[in-house]
């Protein structure tokens, strides 16, 4: 960046500014969502349920002109995180600002402000004890460096193809996991695994047996019983303070859902002093708020208090991890409709009440999905190493040490 000239963003951009400063007029008819800072992930706005929409003339008292040179940036609270703009029907409000550049050198800076020297400095400008504010003047006069046309295009679309593989194998990954969650319903909730002849058990008049326990009818030959009753359930507990480090000295430690990530966990700390355990493949599971978070091991490790790890006790670890999920969607049901679930006991997780199939069933459903979840691994795995190949190129070629021809 040495021989790359400097200015100021006011200089490159059309506008920088923020969006509104109070509450709008919300409307759950609109299709309009009113959008801040922790909307801006990952290049992307994403929307969620929680997400509010606001009327459309209060779009259009507030209205902000975004175009495919903008830049959303987070600077309230949450600091430093991005999202280009894709023509979606959205109202900023003050923790989002935008930048409207006068070409397409946003693509650039999206991977500029992802340095960690850049994102330090947005921390180290910001103001306020308590939450964090980047002001639009800090912003219009950070001095960024300016590359030539050839050289910012090269290395943003360098860095956008390993961002690309990456958001493919999410989709791959999304609709592996929507079609084990399908199975998984279609066999063990609607009770339509197939029969001796292939066809759908209940569908077709599979006789079925009331099940005082739970009120329904489960199907001849299955049995209700408790989580304990189909896994090895560790619960985890914390190791001392001082045995914790990021020196790589002893066991692996993961404490809560902090550290998971899409399907496996991300390595931040260490401990001398491991007190309990998980195995590799592990099912990794948050007992402490938000409940019924999962994870994978991708390693033996040591898990604090609010993890507890589980394996299958009968070599199923695909059924095991759908009644999981499954037990998941019930928690998350439970919080949006306000029973928040601070944390779970070993008593509690241990006796949650589940249908236990026929071993056939189990062992038919295991070879079916297995390969499907094993995919699932192996494509997390490789994006993790993308990640990582990113994370290094990044500074590599911001500084000059790589070029994109290298």
């Amino acid at each position: 960046m040495s021989n790359w000239k400097y200015d100021k963003l006011s200089k490159l951009c059309n506008r920088i500014g923020d969006g509104l400063h109070g509450t709008p007029e919300y409307s759950e008819q609109s299709d309009v969502y009113f959008i801040n800072g922790n909307n801006l992930k990952n290049g992307k706005i994403e929307i969620t349920e929680n997400t509010k929409k606001v009327t459309s003339e209060e779009l259009s008292k507030n209205f902000i002109q975004l175009n495919d040179n903008s830049l959303l940036l987070s600077i309230n609270g949450t600091l430093g995180n991005m999202a280009f703009f894709n023509n979606e029907k959205v109202m900023l409000g003050k923790s989002a600002a935008f930048l409207n550049f006068k070409t397409g050198i946003n693509k650039f800076y999206y991977y500029y402000f992802q340095l960690p020297s850049v994102q330090a400095h947005f921390h180290n400008i910001a103001t306020g004890s308590t939450i964090k504010n980047l002001s639009l003047k800090s912003i219009q006069d950070f001095e960024v460096p300016i590359p030539e046309t050839n050289i910012w295009k090269s290395i943003s679309t360098a860095l956008n193809s390993i961002d690309a593989k990456i958001e493919l194998n999410n989709e791959i990954n999304d609709n592996l996991e929507q079609m084990a969650k399908m199975l998984y319903d279609y066999w063990f909730v609607q009770f339509d695994f197939p029969d001796a002849n292939g066809k759908p058990y209940k569908t077709s008049g599979g006789k079925m047996v009331w099940n005082k326990e739970l009120k329904r009818e489960i199907p001849e030959g299955w049995k209700v019983g408790e989580l304990k009753d189909i896994a090895n359930i560790t619960m985890g507990q914390s190791p001392p303070g001082e045995s914790y480090n990021e020196e790589k000295n002893g066991m692996i430690f993961y404490q809560g859902c902090t550290d998971f990530g899409n399907r496996f966990p991300t390595i931040r700390k260490y401990t001398t002093s491991p007190t309990r355990f998980a195995k590799q493949g592990d099912i990794l599971l948050s007992v402490r708020a938000p409940v019924g978070t999962l994870n994978i091991s991708k390693e033996d490790c040591c898990i604090g208090r609010g993890l507890a790890s589980m394996n299958s006790n009968n070599d199923s670890i695909t059924y095991l991890f759908g009644v999981m999920v499954n037990l998941k969607q019930i928690f998350d049901r439970r919080n949006v409709s306000g029973t928040t679930f601070g944390s779970i006991t070993k008593d509690d997780l241990f006796s949650l009440p589940v249908i236990i199939p026929n071993e056939k069933t189990v062992k038919a459903f295991q070879n079916l999905v297995f390969s499907s979840f094993e995919k699932q691994n192996k494509i997390e795995l490789e994006n993790i190493e993308l990640t990582l190949l990113r994370d290094w190129l990044l500074p590599m070629l911001m500084n000059g040490q790589v070029k994109v021809q290298d």
